[in-house]
């Protein structure tokens, strides 16, 4: 049994695909034992309860000194004992020593084909306001191990979109989750649980 926790900040549109996919049998062998977020009213922790998780909330907030804060995110991963941390739109940049403990171990989605339109300061709409800038006619999501730079680590699996005609950042961002994101990340993750892919 592959026992995952998943790292969130906002909705959690990717959570509750994973979420769906392992109630429907789509990723075999999973199971969610945690989902964190960074902000304790993110709506992914309410998809988290209703669906029986454990969720918790650890906060920049709450803890002042950035040391502190690291620390109780690391606490938070650690008391959950994951085989494999899931980033699913989770907006923290993860201190060296959580990457370093879980080397191999986390994932993550970006909403973007990498390397285009990532790393520092590329995140939500924003990536998608970039790709509109450029005038690229096909953009996508990726699925990564994480490494300790951002969005540098080695690439699992992508899937392309096609950008179209009168694309606003919205619209072009729910095209890429419905039709990218929450079809290979829980891919990856199904194929991480059957050995198909190997943690790094």
């Amino acid at each position: 049994m592959l026992k995952i926790a998943v790292c969130v900040s906002g909705g959690g549109t990717n959570l509750q695909a994973i979420i769906d996919r392992i109630a429907d049998g789509s990723i075999e062998n999973t199971r969610i034992v945690r989902v964190i977020s960074n902000k304790d009213k993110a709506y992914a922790l309410e998809r988290a309860k209703a669906a029986g998780i454990d969720a918790v909330a650890v906060t920049r907030t709450a803890y002042p000194e950035k040391a502190d804060f690291n620390a109780a995110l690391l606490k938070a991963i650690d008391e959950a004992e994951p085989d494999l941390v899931v980033l699913a739109g989770f907006l923290v940049v993860l201190d060296p020593e959580i990457i370093r403990k879980y080397k191999g171990r986390i994932i993550n989605i970006h909403p973007s084909l990498i390397p285009s339109f990532c790393g520092a300061g590329m995140y939500g709409l924003k990536v998608h306001e970039a790709a509109l800038a450029r005038g690229v006619k096909v953009t996508g999501a990726t699925v990564h191990f994480v490494d300790e730079g951002t969005d540098t680590g080695p690439i699992i699996m992508q899937k392309a979109v096609n950008v179209e005609d009168g694309d606003t950042a919205e619209i072009l961002q729910k095209r890429v989750m419905e039709q990218a994101e929450w079809k290979i990340l829980p891919a990856v993750i199904d194929g991480i649980a059957k050995g198909k892919i190997t943690l790094g």
